[in-house]
């Protein structure tokens, strides 16, 4: 494995092969984002001549790619970043439930949240978000429900997440802006 700033790139050989994998910095949590191959160094002339064949397509191992990308220091360093910063926002919306009930402030922190978590990979972004707002499970998918109606977040069939819409980024510039 290579890494830089930018990334990281797992290299393997397929016959003829290489073939190069890459991952952008940030949460590792799919398929590399890139994929290039080109012909080994000393590779039969036959073989590259004949080109890329479904079967080295096939043979490509990129779950053992992917898990030595999530293993690399630089990965688990941008893991914990990211999700001490999910761990913040959670806080941040239980706070404002705290301080002014189920209000437009709450549920744009909310599916702001909820929406990076999703987008971060968490296998589970509801009890995580209940968990920081100290709120049951049911609680938060209520209150996601109540997002979704009152316009703040997008559905996406089933599975966690969707878009903020411009209502829910409308109230969280605001927030910003008012420096809260």
């Amino acid at each position: 494995m290579e890494a830089d700033d930018n990334g990281f790139e797992i290299t393997q050989q397929q016959g003829a092969w290489v073939v190069r994998m890459w991952w952008p910095v940030g949460p590792i949590n799919g398929g590399p984002q890139r994929v290039t191959i080109e012909s080994a160094e000393g590779a039969p002339a036959r073989e590259v001549a004949r080109g890329i064949s479904t079967t080295v397509l096939r043979r490509l191992d990129v779950a053992a790619a992917l898990n030595l990308a999530k293993q690399a220091p630089e990965a688990q360093r941008t893991l914990e970043e990211v999700a001490g910063k999910l761990n913040e926002m959670g806080e941040a919306a239980g706070l404002a439930l705290e301080g002014g009930g189920v209000s437009e402030r709450y549920l744009a922190l909310l599916v702001a949240t909820y929406t990076a978590m999703a987008d971060f990979g968490a296998p589970a972004p509801v009890p995580w978000l209940s968990r920081l707002i100290g709120r049951r499970p049911e609680t938060v998918k209520d209150h996601l429900k109540r997002a979704r109606r009152d316009g703040f977040l997008t559905t996406v069939a089933g599975k966690a997440g969707g878009e903020l819409t411009d209502k829910a980024k409308a109230v969280l510039e605001e927030m910003t802006e008012a420096g809260s």
